[in-house]
Parts: C-alpha cells; sequence; structure tokens
C-alpha cells in the first residue's frame, strides 16, 4: 500500500546506525526469547512519534498495513497513529479505534509495543464502561493479549480506580513469564502510590506465592527495610 510505504520511508530518514545495532539486542529478538526474528530499522520513538502525528489521520487500512511491517518501527509508528487520533476523537470515532485496536493485537507483539499504546486506547476506552475485555484478553493464550489486559489498568489507576489490577494480579497471580510478572508488578506499584495501604494488603495476603520478580516490582517504591522485609517472606 503506497501511504504505508511513504510513512516507512519517512522513518527510513531517522535511521540511526547504533540504535539498529543495539535494538535487537535489547528487544530480545534471539532464537527461543520473546522477540524472536523482530527486525529494528533503528529509529528512536520521539522520531517515531513524530511521524505518526503527521499520518495520525491516516485510514485504517494503512495502520493495518504498518502493522503487517517486518519493521518494529512500522507497527509502533500504526500504534502511536491510532493513540494520536483517539485522543482527538468522538465518541463513535474512539469506539472504532478501540474495536480495530483489539483485532491487531496479535501483531502488537513486543512489550513497548503494549506499553505505549493499551493504556492511552483500551484503558482510555474502558474508564467508563463495562471492563470484560480485560479479562478476556487476561484468559488470552498470548502473551501479548496478557500484558494488554494489565498495561492498560495504568489509566484507569491513575483514576484512583483500582478494582480491576487487583482482580487481574489475582487472576495472574502465579504466571511463568517474566514480562508478566514486571507488568503486575509495575501496575501494583502504581496503585500503591495512590493507596499503600491497599497495596499492602494485597501483598499481606499474596506475598508468600507471588513470583519474587513480582514482589520485587511491586514493593520498588517501599522504604529499604520494609522491602527487604517482605522479600524476607
Amino acid at each position: 500500500m503506497q501511504r504505508a510505504e511513504e510513512i516507512q520511508h519517512e522513518l527510513e530518514q531517522y535511521i540511526d546506525p547504533v540504535k539498529r545495532e543495539y535494538l535487537p539486542r535489547f528487544f530480545k529478538t534471539g532464537k527461543g526469547q520473546y522477540g524472536e526474528g523482530d527486525k529494528f530499522l533503528g529509529v528512536v520513538v520521539p522520531n517515531t512519534r513524530t511521524v505518526a502525528k503527521h499520518h495520525k489521520d491516516a485510514p485504517f487500512e494503512v495502520m493495518a498495513a504498518l502493522l503487517q511491517s517486518e519493521w518494529h518501527e512500522c507497527r509502533l509508528c500504526a500504534l502511536l497513529m491510532l493513540v494520536e487520533r483517539f485522543k482527538k476523537s468522538d465518541e463513535k470515532s474512539r469506539k472504532a479505534i478501540y474495536d480495530f485496536y483489539l483485532t491487531q493485537t496479535a501483531r502488537i507483539n513486543n512489550w513497548d509495543l503494549v506499553d505505549l499504546s493499551a493504556p492511552g486506547i483500551v484503558g482510555e476506552y474502558l474508564k467508563d464502561k463495562p471492563r470484560q475485555d480485560l479479562y478476556h484478553l487476561a484468559d488470552s493464550p498470548l502473551l501479548w493479549d496478557q500484558r494488554i489486559s494489565v498495561v492498560s489498568t495504568c489509566t484507569l489507576i491513575r483514576n484512583n480506580d483500582f478494582i480491576d489490577i487487583l482482580s487481574l494480579s489475582e487472576r495472574l497471580l502465579h504466571h511463568k513469564h517474566d514480562l508478566m510478572q514486571k507488568a503486575v508488578g509495575w501496575m501494583l506499584r502504581e496503585m500503591g502510590k495512590r493507596d499503600k495501604d491497599l497495596l499492602v494488603q494485597f501483598l499481606e495476603k499474596h506475598c508468600t506465592v507471588m513470583p519474587r520478580t513480582m514482589l520485587r516490582y511491586s514493593i520498588e517504591k517501599f522504604p529499604e527495610e520494609e522491602r527487604r522485609e517482605f522479600m524476607k517472606r
């Protein structure tokens, strides 16, 4: 598709050879790793965001074409285009963006793609709506769906709405993948910034069985002595 090719060409103007060498290692693209086979142009996020803002009004077909790209930055650009458009859209258009986003999750296939898009689309859309989609995503066999479900709660947490992160954390408490352990711990930490007592209650109930990575992330902002006490358990 010509418009998608034009957007890729625009991204290529920002290629940094050093980043092109470094990013595949940073995003674990080796055999058996979570980003296996992903390819990078070598464009940093601020530059990708600049291109995305120029093209935020492109049709969904263009974004779908970009999301099929082998290049990580093309997929990220499509997602940032959606986030930018969502900010300026009315309710009907927001629903269309949200629905489209959920059809594309197989291509939202690295943690940064999730983290830079899910709160601004899924989290924002669900602020005043039923949340069953979060639980469908959490129950998906796809790691990236599961991460979308958790990271989307960042927006809800910022609005002092903690019900879903507590429910999802219990549902995903024994997840084996460190990307999910980190995501759950991160969101619990964000909740704890706003209601530490609630986080402590959750930890008192679960700290002896939750993965150490999840626990460590969730208590990162606690005083050192308190952190040590929880980790000893």
